[in-house]
């Protein structure tokens, strides 16, 4: 008996030995968290204005990036709005699809598989812009870039609900023909911000706000203009369909997170008060995930509740053509990314081999 206590206790020693010895393992095969640093400590390129610390060193492997979904830096707050906002948009459709059914065969349930694939693409692509572009200046160019293609597809997938399910008669009927191909230039916001992001260094200039935004506005006004024509006549008429109420709900988030995305507020007026959460971008992320998921819920009650409208204008053909045209935006898209990418990644080995060791320059700025 007393042999079995001790052959017991010492199997409890050697056990707790283990266990003593469990959190060293685990830090030993975690990847090594490298503190964050300030602005000065991170080339040009990383910064950004009125943040001064909170950046992620450069030059490290590929897990460290991917593991400071959990650390503490300046852009995590980006990231997460973005995850959870994906995620969120995921269960909502799977839990609209368990509950309503969808007929998966259907053309008439294209337009509806391809603005969710759209909704998720864009705020997937966003989170890893923000997670990864870190690591080197090529890759902050890539995911950047990435992340362009995303806003593209998630405007021409918009669109398409919007033409197919959300629209009135009177609008469809003075509209229909050309909706669809002015709808294209959603690839001209890809365009104009790679364009923006290839061709101007930091400082930057306005001209570099005005080749993103006006492209990006212009396709915005063209995708809303359905979803506006339907919201002015539904509240002047004092009609009550809760659709309406969420598509003028998107509509405000869309205008504020526009705001917030053109205006680097509040950290203009708290220089270093809002590096780690609260500066512009966040809010901007912020609004414009409440805007997606405000837009989700009343593309469902309309694919639902207006099936008697929809379903008469549009053929079978229609629809197929118009899905199929929203892989020649992803791929037009991606292959203005691809090209401003080379070009980049060739312009930017340049400028690293002009730049002496003390950060001076051999000659000008090649921008």
């Amino acid at each position: 008996m007393t042999t079995a206590i001790l052959e017991r206790l010492s199997t409890l020693s050697v056990s707790g030995q283990h266990l003593r010895r469990l959190p060293k393992i685990l830090e030993d095969g975690l990847p090594k968290m490298p503190g964050t640093v300030p602005e000065t400590d991170v080339p040009q390129l990383f910064r950004e204005p009125y943040i001064r610390a909170g950046y992620r060193p450069t030059g490290h492997e590929w897990r460290y990036y991917f593991f400071s979904l959990f650390q503490k830096h300046n852009e995590v707050v980006n990231v997460w709005t973005h995850l959870l906002a994906a995620l969120a948009v995921l269960l909502r459709f799977w839990a609209f699809v368990e509950a309503e059914g969808l007929p998966w065969a259907s053309a008439y349930t294209l337009p509806l598989l391809v603005y969710v694939l759209s909704s998720i693409t864009y705020l997937t692509f966003s989170l890893l812009a923000h997670l990864l572009q870190s690591k080197s200046e090529l890759s902050h160019y890539t995911f950047y870039f990435v992340d362009y293609v995303g806003v593209s597809v998630y405007q021409y997938g918009s669109a398409l609900v919007h033409f197919f399910y959300t629209s009135d008669q009177a609008w469809y009927e003075h509209f229909w023909l050309l909706f669809l191909p002015a709808a294209f230039c959603g690839w001209l916001s890809c365009a104009g911000c790679c364009y923006a992001k290839y061709r101007y260094r930091r400082p930057y200039p306005v001209m570099r706000k005005i080749c993103q935004v006006v492209p990006s506005g212009l396709a915005y006004i063209l995708d809303i203009s359905p979803v506006v024509h339907r919201v002015v006549l539904c509240h002047l008429s004092g009609c009550q369909d809760p659709a309406a109420w969420y598509h003028t709900l998107q509509i405000i988030f869309f205008l504020v997170s526009a705001y917030f995305f053109s205006c680097p507020v509040p950290e203009k007026y708290f220089p270093g008060s809002c590096d780690i959460v609260g500066h512009g971008h966040q809010i901007f992320h912020t609004f414009l995930s409440v805007c997606t998921l405000s837009q989700l819920e009343a593309i469902l009650l309309d694919y639902k509740g207006r099936q008697d409208i929809y379903l008469p204008r549009h053929s079978p053909l229609s629809i197929y053509l118009a899905c199929l045209s929203f892989f020649l935006v992803v791929g037009c898209s991606a292959g203005t990314a691809a090209f401003l990418r080379q070009k980049n990644q060739g312009q930017t080995d340049q400028e690293r081999f002009l730049r002496l060791p003390g950060g001076a320059w051999c000659g000008g700025s090649l921008s």
